[in-house]
């Protein structure tokens, strides 16, 4: 699975990084980091959640 990231549609709010801190970082410049494209399979329910919280629709999961 991979991690991606709609940089036009990200601000940087940080609920990604709130519920999975291990897969995503806002920098102090509002800018959030994947640290962790593709997670191991064991992480799918923690990085879909991260994912879901996202109030502006910028992360998605594929495979």
């Amino acid at each position: 699975m991979k991690i991606v990231v709609d940089r036009d549609k990200c601000e940087g709010l940080g609920m990604c990084e709130s519920m999975a801190h291990e897969f995503f970082e806002v920098d102090d410049d509002d800018v959030m980091h994947v640290l962790d494209e593709h997670p191991d399979e064991k992480h799918r329910k923690l990085v879909t959640a991260a994912i879901s919280a996202c109030p502006m629709l910028a992360l998605t999961l594929e495979g």
